[in-house]
């Protein structure tokens, strides 16, 4: 296995806080990487220090074995695509595209043949001579992917580069930048605070939360098996249910529900549950077995045109749960006001230390 980023124990500081605090990052080669985090959590600090704008306070970054302290961002082997994407508006497509090729001295022949090589590839052939203000969003974005991958660097650096796009362009996008880094080949690491792109689009996740890494996983384990409770409550929904062990090692919620649970930490007292809206199991057959069961009131029914959703209250208290409804003519007849069985089993109830 080739390792194409290699990163020990970094961190940076700035006069008041600490933006980094001891990260270490293997990135595969050839694969799709994001870093996923709220605002604020260091992702950007992080992606500008392996691109050699910023200087770590400490710890080492090597880009295929070689170490990068001191080598300047126009020297590394690595590109950066912007949110606002920087592309030059007085110039065209193809002197877009061509810019670093000619800083690199290469002849127009060799330019001009990467650059149509380049546009075939972004399926934006013929495009050359248009202007920048010709462009939509999804175009603009493809032509800065294009000009940075021209130069063929090792790493491809994205800063949230979806940000500024319509939602509804923004689910095409996410499509074409996955496909685009399974044709390229090349090395993606992608800076987002939105889940959905990192889960889609990524072969792994690093979530991040203050200047550290929660947890490193494929999107499929990230989400099915959260390591701590900030992954659990970022990444996903989740229902979070207030708890406390007694001394039998039982979870009673602050509502009295007696809770079966999976623990993920070594709990004394105080823990919380996470439950996802998808693993509550509605009218669930009596022989099912290791299910938390309860009764659900249906409060209102919310619609968004691919997925329902019930808002709901557990029997007896004002707790509020979502539970995502399964698609099928079995539970078309719900409506607001009626009392549900419902379940959850064991190992779909997280329990983590508060």
């Amino acid at each position: 296995m080739e390792y194409v980023l290699d990163v020990k124990n970094l961190q940076k500081h700035f006069a008041d806080h600490s933006a980094v605090n001891g990260i270490d990052l293997l990135v595969e080669e050839g694969k799709f990487f994001s870093i996923l985090g709220p605002s604020g959590c260091g992702k950007t600090t992080l992606l500008r220090m392996i691109a050699g704008f910023l200087e770590p306070t400490s710890g080492s970054i090597k880009i295929r074995d070689e170490e990068m302290t001191g080598v300047a961002p126009n020297h590394r082997p690595v590109n950066l695509v912007f949110q606002n994407l920087a592309l030059f508006p007085m110039m065209n497509v193809e002197q877009n595209i061509a810019f670093g090729l000619k800083r690199k001295k290469l002849s127009q022949k060799e330019i001009d043949k990467k650059v149509n090589d380049i546009l075939e590839k972004v399926h934006l052939k013929g495009y050359g001579k248009k202007e920048v203000s010709q462009l939509s969003g999804g175009q603009k974005q493809r032509i800065a992917i294009a000009r940075s991958l021209v130069l063929e660097p090792s790493i491809l650096l994205l800063d949230e580069p979806l940000g500024a796009l319509d939602l509804k362009l923004r689910e095409t996008m996410k499509i074409e930048l996955k496909k685009l880094q399974a044709e390229f080949g090349t090395t993606f690491i992608y800076i987002t605070h939105d889940q959905s792109e990192a889960l889609v689009m990524s072969d792994k996740v690093a979530v991040m939360n203050n200047g550290q890494f929660e947890q490193i996983d494929t999107p499929k384990n990230l989400y099915a098996n959260p390591k701590t409770s900030f992954v659990a409550g970022f990444v996903g929904e989740s229902n979070i249910f207030n708890a406390k062990l007694d001394k039998d090692d039982n979870v009673i919620s602050e509502e009295g529900l007696n809770f079966k649970v999976t623990l993920i930490d070594e709990i004394t007292k105080n823990c919380e549950v996470y439950i996802r809206p998808e693993s509550i199991i509605l009218m669930p057959d009596d022989t099912l077995e290791g299910l938390n069961l309860f009764q659900l009131t249906v409060k209102t029914i919310l619609f968004d045109g691919s997925n329902t959703k019930l808002l709901t209250t557990i029997e007896k208290t004002n707790h509020e749960i979502m539970v995502s409804l399964p698609q099928n003519r079995q539970f078309a007849h719900i409506k607001d006001g009626d009392v549900i069985q419902a379940g959850v089993h064991f190992n779909d109830c997280k329990c983590y230390k508060k």
